[in-house]
């Protein structure tokens, strides 16, 4: 295995799978008796799909506002006033 000129290295996807280390794992390196080794960060970031845009729209818009936008009624294109088949 070579280090590229950035200083990086590619951990073999066997070790990645058997050690959980997905994109963005906080990892650490540690030295101890003339070696280095890799170890995962305690605190790890939630691996959800949606974690790098949590927090990010922003519309102006209600929750309400934004469902009436998915509410039309195919026929008059009116946006209708309730979700059919959903009760208050």
């Amino acid at each position: 295995m070579k280090i590229t000129e950035k200083g990086q290295i590619t951990i073999p996807q066997t070790l990645r799978e058997k050690y959980r280390l997905l994109p963005h794992s906080e990892v650490e390196f540690i030295e101890e008796n003339n070696r280095v080794y890799i170890n995962l960060a305690a605190e790890q970031p939630r691996a959800n799909r949606f974690s790098s845009v949590r927090g990010k729209a922003d519309t102006g818009m209600t929750t309400e506002e934004l469902l009436a936008l998915t509410r039309t009624d195919t026929e008059s294109g009116n946006v209708a006033e309730k979700n059919p088949g959903y009760d208050d």
